[in-house]
């Protein structure tokens, strides 16, 4: 089926519009996404038909899907996640671009607050599946992005065999993550031929996303594992306050922001003419953080092993929140008043040759051992363009020196290729530059 055939009017690239719910929006006519029953025919609403307000209020919670770059990676970090990594079932190349195709139509429409296609959950035939599962019909769009990814096992298999034609164009740094001191991983909670990040303010609308997109492939992925998340703890833009994790703490305080574009290029954004160029990789962690223990640590004791006040987040050295860390200045004893192991002083830029990383990570909560403890802690995002040189280096460092970890169990892990961004030109779709170039 040729996926070019009709094109409505493009969206503007990078912009936003002002969002209403899916049941405001399906059958408006030319309002509503012409997506065939396979969604072969790639096409979306044209910003003209796109309503300005609801009951009439103005709202502005849709985030364009098109752009250079995916959403979800510089986006203001919404506050919930829902998180998936897949195993690829198909041997078949064309069946998996396929997918890819029916992914970026499907994801075109529901970041808008449309359902899947304009038959939607209910407006379909009564004899077939519903076309989109409908938990988050009556809900806006809720700055829904959706992000994909490949793993390197989506090139080589386990015994290093090609699968889809693509080992010569797996990138050098998509890597198998080293074993780290202290990791605990479980093999259930690790890896993934393929990701889905799906960022929301409302949990529903990003499971709604992953739901879909893995109902659209059944038979072609299976999911591997998944990850709820609330409670965003990095902020990626200026105009955000910086949150806390679950220790009580700021955290991101020094994140790359959005603000920064020669930071991003500097250390987010791929800039090397290959299919990758203007991606990046994703780096997930879920790391279980052990609360009885913290919980009976003093402030003070909290205070020196974070490197950083707990009320204002200000560094121990002195100042506001953003005020640049003195890692020289001394305390009690002539040792430095920012101590040697505490996470500020090991993880910031000045003690790791300049690198930095965009951080999108988030709380999450999965109930309790079987001791009665808490399964609870944080699902680390984080996002660089050679995560040789600016995520290994420095979390070998942590694990081995910061007096953090021993309040945390990494206990999942990830490593994503996340290509650049959909163009909305006719026939485009996440992961062309790969499959086609």
């Amino acid at each position: 089926m040729d996926h070019r055939a009709e094109h409505p009017e493009p969206l503007e690239r990078n912009g936003t519009h002002h969002g209403v719910s899916r049941r405001a929006l399906l059958g408006t006519g030319a309002g509503a996404v012409a997506v065939g029953a396979g969604l072969g025919w790639f096409a979306r609403p044209a910003v003209a038909a796109i309503q300005d307000t609801v009951n009439g209020e103005a709202h502005s919670d849709v985030v364009d899907y098109f752009g250079d770059h995916q959403g979800g990676i510089v986006t203001p970090a919404q506050d919930r996640l829902c998180f998936a990594a897949l195993n690829v079932l198909t041997e078949d190349r064309g069946e998996l671009v396929d997918l890819l195709t029916q992914w970026s139509a499907a994801c075109a429409r529901i970041t808008q607050g449309l359902d899947v296609t304009d038959t939607g959950f209910d407006g379909g035939s009564q004899y077939a599946p519903p076309q989109d599962t409908g938990e988050a019909h009556d809900l806006s769009a809720g700055h829904l992005t959706v992000t994909i990814g490949f793993g390197r096992s989506l090139f080589v298999d386990e015994h290093d065999k090609d699968r889809f034609g693509l080992r010569d164009r797996m990138p050098e740094a998509l890597i198998d993550l080293p074993h780290f001191p202290g990791d605990t991983l479980d093999p259930a909670r690790t890896g993934g031929d393929l990701c889905i990040q799906a960022c929301a303010d409302d949990p529903q609308v990003a499971v709604h996303a992953v739901h879909n997109l893995v109902r659209m492939g059944f038979g072609i992925v299976s999911t591997r594992w998944m990850q709820l998340g609330f409670g965003r703890t990095s902020s990626t833009s200026k105009t955000q306050n910086t949150p806390r994790n679950l220790f009580g703490f700021k955290d991101g305080t020094a994140n790359l922001k959005a603000e920064d574009p020669q930071l991003l290029d500097d250390h987010l954004w791929v800039r090397d003419g290959s299919w990758m160029d203007g991606g990046t990789y994703l780096v997930a962690r879920r790391i279980r953080m052990i609360m009885e223990t913290w919980d009976r640590e003093s402030l003070m004791g909290q205070e020196n092993i974070i490197g950083r006040t707990k009320g204002t987040g200000a560094p121990l050295s002195g100042g506001e929140e953003f005020t640049a860390p003195d890692l020289a200045m001394a305390g009690s004893g002539n040792q430095p008043i920012i101590p040697t192991d505490s996470h500020v002083r090991l993880a910031h830029p000045e003690t790791n040759n300049g690198v930095q990383m965009l951080r999108r990570g988030y709380n999450y909560a999965d109930g309790t051992d079987r001791l009665g403890n808490m399964d609870a802690g944080l699902f680390f995002i984080a996002m660089v363009n050679d995560p040789r040189t600016g995520y290994v280096p420095i979390q070998n460092k942590l694990a081995r020196q910061d007096a953090l970890s021993e309040y945390l169990r990494h206990t999942g892990s990830g490593l994503f290729a996340v290509p650049p961004g959909v163009s909305n030109e006719p026939g485009a779709y996440v992961g062309r530059q790969l499959f086609e170039g």
